[in-house]
């Protein structure tokens, strides 16, 4: 019987991809044993996710970046844009910066470095699942510091504007919503406002906070204690 067969309503789907079969099994075995969890596919390859992703509808997907024929962040895209509501965490050995940003970008919710523990992987799983962005220590750190004001002083400033101007209360509101991971739509669903004013706010957050997208944005309200 299969991962896919066997799966319970209230387990998390996980689809495993690495290119490497040792890896790539040995995470399947470790994660499949985990309470709350089902792997339901693993992958070999960026194309070869694309393809069980769309056929299989995991709600997490485990991504390695370095892979042949398709690489992981072109995987992430192509599985983003088919399945929105599929959260996808970088499992890498690299912490390279152009990977890291660019796998971002293409969608990815977060992104651990394989020295993580089975526990840890599985805790990490359920945190994704929930929608919770989540970094590796080392890699948080690096990217916020680019997330932070050239002030000496920024590292114990409360979540204020670079301008001067502190984020509303609403604007904070949906700072916390980004911080958990929802979409534009998702927010404006919550607070029952259109896409354009999420849009809106999440702009004058960023121009406020002098952050570059909504990746820093999380981690600026992870670090400031904001959730």
């Amino acid at each position: 019987m299969t991962g896919a067969e066997r799966t319970r309503p209230s387990e998390v789907r996980v689809l495993v991809v690495d290119d490497q079969r040792l890896i790539r099994e040995g995470i399947a075995s470790l994660l499949d044993i985990q309470p709350g969890i089902s792997v339901v596919g693993t992958a070999a390859d960026g194309r070869d996710a694309v393809e069980q992703a769309r056929a299989l509808s995991p709600d997490v997907v485990l991504m390695d970046v370095r892979m042949p024929v398709m690489d992981g962040v072109e995987a992430t895209a192509a599985i983003r844009e088919h399945t929105p509501t599929c959260r996808i965490l970088v499992l890498s050995t690299f912490d390279d910066d152009d990977y890291i940003a660019k796998a971002l970008q293409a969608g990815a919710s977060g992104y651990l470095l394989k020295d993580i523990t089975a526990d840890n992987l599985a805790h990490a799983v359920h945190l994704a699942h929930a929608g919770v962005s989540q970094f590796d220590s080392t890699i948080a750190g690096k990217l916020f510091e680019t997330a932070e004001p050239t002030d000496t002083d920024s590292t114990h400033a409360s979540p204020a504007a670079t301008s001067g101007h502190p984020p509303t209360s609403r604007e904070l509101e949906v700072l916390r919503l980004i911080a958990a991971g929802a979409t534009n739509r998702e927010i404006a669903e919550r607070l029952v406002v259109s896409e354009g004013t999420v849009k809106n706010h999440v702009s004058h957050i960023l121009n406020r906070l002098g952050l570059r997208g909504r990746t820093q944005a999380a981690i600026y309200a992870h670090a400031h204690n904001l959730l």
